[in-house]
């Protein structure tokens, strides 16, 4: 039986909603890259950036993930880094992916705007060509930082507004409230875009309640901590306001010490719209298909719980109705 799901799971058309492409730079490419720019890496060979990778804390998770950006300098970088995450999509049958990038990480590096954008724009564009596979881009503000320079980050992207359908808030949650930043949500909501954030992962639901109501939201990143506060878990069914959960994340990053303790199927079971995703994938253990083996190991999904998580990863997604439609039914048969 084990096996029919697993094959289900590979087989179903699945939206990914929380990935940030920086967390997608496998050890190989970056040995590669650092190869052609002779950038120092604090590493003898792949091998030893692969254990690397096997951290143990936030902090050192957060080193490697800085680290690895410094390899990120030119244009073709930024077009084979979401190459092989959209490749990667195309083999585990993913058709439509929300991406975060964060801008700081790389313009505080003298990395324009210019370069990225064009990196990931040919490779997006590669990939609906020979995948079929739709993209939206999520600018992703930097919590760490201050509200001026994320500011300064929504108005530097303004020649590559139409690439962007949402704007996001990510890094280090603790200490760092959504209400911080209220101004450049409000700003970004004038734009139009579509409004995301972590919220709920370290922090506490209070955040959640900081983002959904001060910076309004249309969806929260992570969650998981909204089942401490029964009043918000009524809110967030009756409006059915998506969570981006990521399991393994969850486990890395010891917000869970065991995925049998993870809560997702309670949140599914009350009828909340949960998804799985995988956040940074390459260093957190694996990418969708990966997550979601991993809870048809430890959590005994069943049939009806899988079709459910991918249908409401459709659902919670930015598509217009119709595709949105379109999907489900191939889902649902």
């Amino acid at each position: 039986m084990s096996e029919n799901l697993k094959e289900l799971i590979h087989t179903l058309p699945k939206a990914e909603l929380h990935v940030h492409i920086e967390g997608t730079l496998e050890p190989q490419l970056m040995w590669d890259l650092a190869q052609k720019h002779d950038v120092i890496l604090p590493y003898d060979n792949v091998a030893s950036i692969a254990a690397a990778y096997e951290f143990d804390n936030l902090q050192s998770f957060l080193d490697l993930y800085y680290q690895g950006a410094n390899v990120l300098l030119d244009e073709d970088d930024f077009y084979q880094l979401m190459w092989a995450y959209l490749s990667k999509c195309a083999e585990q049958n993913v058709v439509h992916t929300e991406i975060m990038f964060d801008p700081q990480t790389h313009t505080q590096r003298g990395i324009e705007y210019s370069v990225f954008m064009a990196g990931f724009a040919r490779a997006i564009e590669q990939a609906k060509v020979q995948y079929g596979i739709s993209v939206y881009l999520i600018l992703s503000f930097l919590r760490h930082c201050d509200e001026a320079s994320a500011i300064e980050t929504l108005v530097a992207a303004k020649p590559y507004y139409s690439m962007i359908k949402a704007v996001g808030l990510d890094s280090s949650e603790l200490g760092n409230p959504p209400e911080k930043f209220t101004k450049v949500f409000a700003q970004a909501k004038t734009l139009g875009f579509k409004l995301v954030a972590h919220a709920g992962e370290e922090g506490p639901p209070e955040y959640i309640w900081q983002a959904l109501q001060i910076l309004n939201v249309d969806r929260i990143d992570h969650g998981v901590r909204s089942q401490e506060d029964p009043v918000l878990m009524d809110y967030l069914r009756d409006k059915q306001i998506p969570l981006t959960v990521c399991p393994l994340s969850n486990v890395k990053l010891c917000v869970v010490d065991d995925l049998l303790e993870h809560n997702i199927l309670a949140l599914l079971a009350q009828g909340l719209l949960v998804t799985v995703n995988s956040d940074d994938p390459s260093y957190f253990g694996g990418y969708m298909n990966e997550n979601f083996i991993a809870l048809l190991d430890k959590l005994n999904l069943t049939r009806a719980e899988i079709v459910q998580l991918i249908s409401n990863s459709l659902q919670a997604s930015f598509l217009p109705e119709a595709d949105k439609r379109e999907w489900m039914e191939k889902i649902l048969g």
